[in-house]
């Protein structure tokens, strides 16, 4: 009892001491606008895609997005563990807020296009070079409580986003969706650039891993293939997306750490955690809105309101981890794979005409909540594993599977509707998309009982 009453003005002096006070609002801060900025795009992109005379090229902003954030992410990686987060943390944000003023000003889609590269570029660069800072700035007892913070930085993005984007784009232009968060940016660097000052000199590593730029960019090719073969379904698609994945296995061999692909105990077990949960969840939320519209007859509006409750769960749930430091992380990431996995219990019956709407909500609560808890733990026991110097290539990893965890299961969907179900009858495919998720997070309820004895 002792213990505890000790560690709770400690607990909530962590995040706003002297000590971390400009840290925590500076990477509060960018973490926001890059979060503002990925939920309120989609919300325009209709509107401005039209306006460039784009349609036939509705998808390249979001896969330039991803193929730029892939080779950054790699590249950021590498950087980090040779000099440090100082750069990344430098180029990042100079970088996102240029591909905002890029595509705030473009006449045309070739040059929105490249300011979307530049977006993803700045984005990717700033993931892994966050968590780099976090690990110099707060210790392993800390971060859960800034990862925490972290969680809820995306909560009011994810509230209030999509929302904000279609009242500046009807009122005044979908323009300002990217130029308005210009002067916020800038404000967010130079508080970063007065932290990056504060850092120790950094040692570079001798040793560490080193991932490959150009099988970072194969990687990207990879899943972007395989995304637009999910998308399209023909022959020459189904080419692509067989070459998509021969070149996505052949990057992932050095990309990821050893014994990531049969998730060996320790560091690969938390690199493939990450992709077996981000992707079975993100499995969900792609085709929920499509289910609670064409199955349950909801309206546009009502049809994406559980996923604001998925925002309002992950973020109550990684403030309450946040608030026990002495939690198990172990512990932690097997209980929110078992939260997951009963969120796509819920949401394969959703799926079917002869359930209650409702019960969506109750899913996306209770898979919100396993992801954040399940979130902040993997962040935590990434840096807890992995030697100082190849934390940069470790972030990088957990980055990559992520996107291709996810990137992989919602193309699975997309294909299922295309063989054995339609929009406008998503019920047979989401019935089999919801086995394959489940069995996947059941997979990680299973992989996260296997720890080693000692860090």
């Amino acid at each position: 009892m002792a213990s505890t009453i000790d560690s709770a003005p400690r607990r909530r002096s962590v995040l706003w001491s002297a000590e971390h006070r400009l840290t925590t609002i500076a990477l509060l801060l960018v973490v926001t606008l890059v979060a503002f900025e990925n939920m309120g795009v989609a919300t325009a992109m209709p509107t401005l895609v039209a306006d460039l005379d784009g349609l036939a090229l509705y998808s390249w902003p979001f896969t330039t997005f991803l193929i730029s954030s892939v080779v950054a992410t790699v590249l950021s990686g590498r950087i980090g563990d040779r000099r440090g987060p100082a750069p990344a943390l430098l180029a990042g944000p100079a970088l996102f807020a240029t591909g905002l003023i890029v595509a705030g000003a473009a006449n045309g889609m070739p040059v929105f296009l490249l300011g979307r590269a530049l977006q993803g570029f700045g984005s990717g660069l700033l993931l892994v070079s966050v968590s780099l800072l976090i690990a110099l700035t707060f210790t392993d007892h800390e971060r859960p409580v800034i990862y925490a913070a972290n969680a809820a930085a995306w909560v009011l993005p994810a509230v209030i986003g999509p929302s904000v984007a279609g009242l500046v784009t009807v009122s005044i232009g979908w323009r300002w969706i990217f130029l308005g968060l210009v002067p916020l940016v800038v404000v967010g660097a130079v508080m970063l650039l007065v932290v990056i000052r504060r850092l120790p000199p950094h040692a570079p590593a001798l040793d560490g891993r080193r991932a490959s730029v150009p099988q970072a960019i194969i990687a990207a090719l990879g899943v972007a293939a395989l995304t637009w073969a999910a998308q399209h379904h023909s022959l020459l698609s189904l080419g692509y997306g067989a070459l998509g994945l021969v070149a996505l296995g052949y990057a992932l061999r050095t990309l990821l750490p050893v014994g990531t692909l049969t998730s060996r105990p320790g560091l690969p077990t938390v690199v493939a955690s990450r992709a077996l949960i981000a992707g079975a969840y993100a499995g969900m939320e792609a085709y929920l809105p499509l289910t609670m519209s064409a199955v349950h007859g909801y309206g546009p509006a009502l049809a994406g309101l559980p996923l604001t409750i998925t925002a309002l769960g992950w973020s109550a749930a990684s403030a309450a981890q946040g608030r026990f430091l002495n939690w198990s992380r172990e512990a932690s990431l097997r209980t929110g794979f078992w939260l997951v996995a009963a969120g796509l219990v819920c949401f394969g019956l959703v799926s079917q005409p002869w359930c209650p709407g409702w019960l969506a909500f109750v899913a996306c609560a209770v898979g919100g909540a396993g992801m954040g808890i399940a979130m902040p733990a993997i962040s935590v026991l990434l840096l807890r594993y992995s030697p100082e110097g190849e934390r940069g290539f470790n972030t990088s990893a957990m980055q990559l599977a992520d996107w291709v965890g996810s990137a992989l299961l919602i193309g699975l969907g997309g294909v299922l509707l295309g063989v054995v179900g339609s929009v406008l009858d998503p019920s047979p495919a989401m019935a089999l998309l919801t086995l394959a998720l489940a069995t996947l997070a059941l997979l990680g309820v299973r992989l996260t009982g296997r720890w080693p004895s000692k860090v």
